[in-house]
C-alpha cells in the first residue's frame, strides 16, 4: 500500500510549493491525507487533482473554499453530462 504513497514534503520541494497548502487541502476534505511514522503522504491516484487545485490556487490565486467550489460545480457538470448523453442513446433507441 505503501508504493501508491507520496511524501508530501517530498512533492512540495520538488514542485516549489508550501506543504501548509496541502495540508490545507487535506483538511479541507479535497485530498486524502495519511500520516505514517509522523511522515504526511497523499495517495498518487489523486496526483492529478492536486496539481489541478496547485494551479487554482498558486497561478489564479482561488483559495480553497473556492477550489471546493469549482470540484464541486465540475463534478455536477460531469454528471448532467452523462446524464444527457443517456437520454440521448434512449431517445435514438426510441426513435428507430
Amino acid at each position: 500500500m505503501q508504493n501508491d504513497l507520496i511524501i508530501i514534503n517530498d512533492y512540495c520541494t520538488h514542485c516549489n510549493i508550501e506543504p501548509d497548502f496541502v495540508l490545507m487541502l487535506g483538511e479541507g476534505g479535497l485530498i486524502d491525507i495519511e500520516v505514517i511514522d509522523n511522515t504526511s503522504y497523499f495517495p498518487a491516484s489523486q496526483l492529478n487533482e492536486l496539481e489541478k487545485y496547485t494551479h487554482l490556487y498558486y497561478d489564479l490565486s482561488i483559495n480553497i473554499e473556492g477550489i471546493d467550489a469549482i470540484r464541486h460545480l465540475l463534478e455536477r457538470i460531469e454528471n448532467l453530462q452523462n446524464r444527457v448523453k443517456t437520454l440521448e442513446n434512449e431517445l435514438r433507441f426510441y426513435r428507430r
